[in-house]
Parts: C-alpha cells; sequence; structure tokens
C-alpha cells in the first residue's frame, strides 16, 4: 500500500517538473544554435588537409614575388618572364584551392546546420507528443483570464499551460537571455 502512496507522489513530482525539462530543452537548443557558427567553422578545420598546402604555396609565391622583384625587367627579360608566368601560375592554383576549401567549408556548415535542426525539430515534437494531453504546469484561471483558452491549447485543462506555449515563451524568453552570445 505504501508503495503505491510513493509512485503517485514520484510521478507527481516528475509532472510538476516538467516545466523545467522543456525550459532546459529549449536553453540547451538555442545555446547549441548561438553557438552553431563556431562550432561549424572549427570542424571544418579539423575536416581540413589543405590548410598547410595553401600556406606553403602562399610563401613559395612571397619569396618568388620578392626574387622577382630584384630582377631587372630590362637585362634580364627571359628570367623575368618565366618567374612571372610561374608566379601567375601559383597564383591560380592557390585560388583554385582556396575556392574549394571555401567550398567544403560551405558544405559543412549546411550540414551541421541541417542536422540541428532536424534534431531540434524532433526533440521539440516529441515534448508536445509527450505532454499534449497534460499541463506544463498550472496557474490560476485569473491570472491568465484573457487568454486561458490559448494558453491551455492543446489540453483545455482551465489555468493548465500547454505545451505550446509554453514551448514558445521559453523559446523568446531564451532567446533574448542569449542574444548578447550571438
Amino acid at each position: 500500500m505504501m508503495m503505491g502512496g510513493c509512485d503517485s507522489i514520484q510521478a507527481n513530482m516528475a509532472e510538476s517538473c516538467a516545466w523545467l525539462l522543456v525550459l532546459s530543452t529549449v536553453f540547451l537548443c538555442n545555446l547549441f544554435k548561438a553557438l552553431l557558427p563556431s562550432f561549424s567553422s572549427i570542424l571544418s578545420r579539423f575536416l581540413q588537409k589543405d590548410a598547410e598546402q595553401e600556406y606553403q604555396m602562399r610563401c613559395e609565391i612571397q619569396s618568388m614575388r620578392q626574387e622577382l622583384s630584384s630582377i631587372s625587367m630590362m637585362d634580364e627579360f627571359a628570367r623575368y618572364a618565366r618567374l612571372e608566368r610561374k608566379i601567375n601560375k601559383m597564383t591560380d592554383k592557390l585560388k583554385t584551392h582556396v575556392k574549394a576549401r571555401s567550398a567544403q567549408q560551405a558544405k559543412v556548415k549546411w550540414v551541421v546546420s541541417i542536422a540541428f535542426y532536424v534534431l531540434q525539430a524532433a526533440l521539440m515534437i516529441s515534448l508536445i507528443w509527450k505532454y499534449y494531453s497534460e499541463p506544463v504546469t498550472v496557474l490560476p484561471s485569473k491570472w491568465i483570464a484573457p487568454l486561458e483558452r490559448l494558453v491551455a491549447f492543446p489540453t483545455g485543462i482551465a489555468g493548465g499551460v500547454g505545451v505550446t506555449c509554453w514551448l514558445v515563451v521559453c523559446n523568446k524568453v531564451v532567446a533574448i537571455m542569449l542574444y548578447p552570445i550571438s
């Protein structure tokens, strides 16, 4: 008999913490969303292998330009022209590498963003599914009197705060709190 009472108390405590679960979920999602560009950049740098090669190419171009500036165009035209063509070829190759790297970074950022938004949508849908018929929390009816039905949606319980309303409020409050970070 005592076990049944303990189980119902634990169930009531779990239900009363629903607002905190939803709030913490929304907070973590918004925090991750604010940090998403940094995470994408770090991930794309980690996956990037051409950065060292590009650095070497830049150094080589710089040294060839210094050598070119020391050559007299009038006195050693053939050598000057060969070195200038070599610089142009190396510069074009570097531009190609940079474009490819930029495309790869954009692709990584796109994939990370899509994965995050799919995960976030699945998480929000699961919260709505779990708390669809029961209020996240119950407030005195007169606190939300003119908007009581809207706030209680989809539960329909007087004074109840439905999960959809709570998600909207939490998203807005957390977005305002995290605005300085993003």
